[in-house]
């Protein structure tokens, strides 16, 4: 792709700008709970609410009453919420200088199925969201990768089309969901592999 055609970077968010630990989110959430840590996580993504509360249909403090209910936990919403973040690692992956240098030649965005104790979470606490005027949440927006319309979403909000821009996720299944769109692909790896494929898409800074 002619490097001129490139106007917007989209980034997944968990894994490739915030280290994601799980288990260290679920032992805190385990107390009272007759569950692994590994069974408790498990539990919660097949948890039939949980498709609604990545989509934003069901609010925070009522997702916390009907998970903890299910579970059999006391935990109150505000432990309940510390706990939940205990999964974002307070350290980004990426350096934020490579956001700054990308911010003065292209659109930034980030794409990210999430949700809103996340969200309050992470905006104030990472420096590299300054760089990302573009935010496009699943629990916002009411659809999660890897429907369609959720990356078409991100260009809307770009003023960007398929072809204009690069998409990167840790995970293969949405990394191909955008590029079935048009979008240039990016399974994301590491930071070094980060800037090589950037480059190799025609990305500068």
């Amino acid at each position: 792709m002619a490097r001129s055609k490139i106007r917007a970077l989209i980034f997944d968010i968990g894994r490739v700008l915030i280290r994601v630990d799980v288990g260290r989110a679920m032992h805190e959430l385990g107390p009272g709970v007759k569950l692994s840590p590994a069974e408790l996580w498990a539990a919660i993504e097949k948890d039939p609410s949980w498709k609604d509360w990545q989509e934003g249909r069901i609010s925070a403090r009522d997702y916390h009453q009907r998970l903890t209910n299910r579970l059999g936990s006391s935990l109150p919403f505000e432990k309940f919420a510390d706990a939940w973040n205990l999964a974002l690692d307070p350290t980004p992956l990426q350096d934020t200088s490579l956001f700054e240098g990308l911010s003065k030649r292209y659109k930034l965005a980030l794409l990210s199925n999430t949700d809103p104790i996340h969200v309050a979470h992470m905006e104030p606490r990472y420096e590299f969201f300054r760089f990302f005027p573009t935010r496009v949440y699943s629990c916002a927006v009411g659809m999660a990768k890897p429907d369609p319309l959720i990356y078409r979403e991100a260009l809307r909000a770009c003023g960007a089309q398929a072809g204009q821009a690069v998409y990167v996720d840790d995970v293969p299944a949405y990394v191909e969901a955008a590029k079935s769109l048009g979008m240039v692909g990016v399974v994301y790896q590491s930071p070094e592999q980060l800037r090589t494929d950037l480059k190799g898409a025609g990305v500068e800074w």
